[in-house]
């Protein structure tokens, strides 16, 4: 097999995890279900472009959305079978941040 050529379907996942917040949407989703507001506040993502990640993502079948007929309407997203397969790549990846990631410490004019 000649390495240089790259599979599509590698391509084509790695476009997609790639996509700015898509990771970090999955990963607050391996924990179980959450509501949008949750998942907002959590990340600080905003509310336009979080809605956009979770289209994307359950179009894909990596997230499933669940109405609850309630009063209020309730609803959660959660991770599908194959949004779940992710969780090992997941935990390599928060792994290898450990070891290897610094984080800048802010400022005190920043806090």
């Amino acid at each position: 097999m000649d390495t240089t050529i790259i599979c599509p379907r590698f391509e084509k996942a790695m476009s997609m995890l790639s996509q700015r917040w898509t990771g970090l949407v999955i990963y607050q989703l391996l924990t179980g279900p959450k509501r949008f507001c949750t998942l907002e506040s959590s990340m600080g993502i905003s509310g336009r472009v979080l809605s956009e990640r979770l289209k994307d993502l359950e179009t894909q079948g990596i997230v499933k959305r669940e109405v609850y007929p309630e009063t209020p309407v309730r609803i959660e997203y959660s991770l599908t079978d194959k949004g779940l397969a992710l969780e090992p790549l997941m935990k390599e990846i928060e792994k290898w941040s450990q070891d290897w990631i610094e984080v800048e410490e802010k400022s005190e004019s920043e806090q």
